[in-house]
């Protein structure tokens, strides 16, 4: 990205390629921060306008462009996570963080599977779950920065300081906190395989309408959410479902009036087993899960359009 009139390629900036070589780590980044891919791309395209608004000798005084990149970046996601938390208070409904699809069966920006940029990619491991991304949400911005900055892209708390505005002292009680909210919120899950079952023989009672089935597959204290972008973009309940017998009789309610016109197949949602359902053949949820042994502690149905662009790709 360049502000001037002609295009930098690495023939006319040998640091280009260094540069944004630096665009998965800050994508990453900001989709751990912010839990919209959206959100994230518009930070990094920020940040680098900010790197080539400045001049040629500002930039080579640079030590570390890199650190630089980063740095800008956690900024920009600290403001916007400080306005998103009052736009999320006019929010109908709840809020939940977009979820992606398998990293080799999306690509940002483009559609089709060939000519995937490893740069466009979140990397999936257990700091971007969605019952991860839900904990992080529920942080405070500067707890939340602090815990990913150190935590996850192990930033030592000096330069955390920096970025937050806190002193390095400060920054370690943001984090401690921060992760005693991750360790209450997370009992330990099963293996993925262990998961990928429960969540079959979720589909199959679901598609069968076996209310006794789904029962013993949710725990009794299970929470089931839905997100339908705020604004009715999409019908869906409002309030959380709180109790595995309510969930399994919403469940089968939903599946009498979708009929024969939505089908479910099974999918990873940030890096576990999941399910996507399509009406007429388009997307139109996705939904991710926590199972804990062999039942389900919670379920986040994604329904607002915008957060499922990307699984419309695939």
């Amino acid at each position: 990205m360049t502000t001037g009139a002609e295009p930098v390629d690495e023939r006319s900036d040998p640091g280009l390629s260094a540069i944004m070589s630096e665009r998965r780590r800050l994508i990453n980044l900001g989709y751990r921060l912010l839990g919209s891919l959206a959100d994230a791309e518009d930070v990094v395209q920020e940040t680098y306008a900010r790197w080539y608004a400045m001049s040629a000798r500002e930039q080579q005084a640079i030590e570390s462009p890199g650190g630089w990149l980063m740095t800008v970046a956690s900024r920009i996601c600290l403001n916007l996570l400080g306005s998103a938390r009052a736009r999320r208070e006019t929010y109908v409904g709840e809020w939940i963080p977009e979820p992606l699809p398998e990293p080799t069966e999306w690509l940002t920006g483009r559609s089709g599977a060939d000519g995937i940029d490893p740069a466009d990619r979140v990397t999936l491991d257990e700091s971007v779950t969605m019952a991860f991304l839900v904990v992080l949400d529920a942080m405070t911005p500067a707890e939340r920065v602090a815990f990913v900055l150190h935590d996850v892209f192990r930033y030592p708390f000096g330069e955390v300081a920096e970025i937050v505005g806190r002193t390095p002292a400060a920054c370690r009680q943001l984090a401690s906190s921060a992760r005693r909210r991750v360790r209450t919120a997370q009992a330990p899950a099963g293996p993925d395989a262990g998961q990928a079952d429960v969540v079959r023989r979720f589909r199959a009672a679901w598609e069968a309408q076996d209310i006794e089935a789904l029962i013993a597959l949710l725990d009794p204290s299970a929470t089931a959410t839905a997100d339908g972008g705020g604004g009715g973009l999409a019908v869906t309940h409002l309030h959380p479902i709180v109790g595995g017998e309510r969930i399994a009789r919403a469940y089968l309610r939903i599946a009498r009036l979708a009929g024969h016109r939505t089908t479910y197949a099974e999918c990873t949602v940030n890096g576990l087993p999941g399910l996507v359902a399509r009406q007429d053949g388009d997307v139109a949820t996705v939904f991710a899960f926590r199972i804990v042994g062999e039942r389900i502690e919670r379920i986040w149905a994604v329904r607002n359009p915008e957060k499922l662009r990307l699984w419309r790709l695939t």
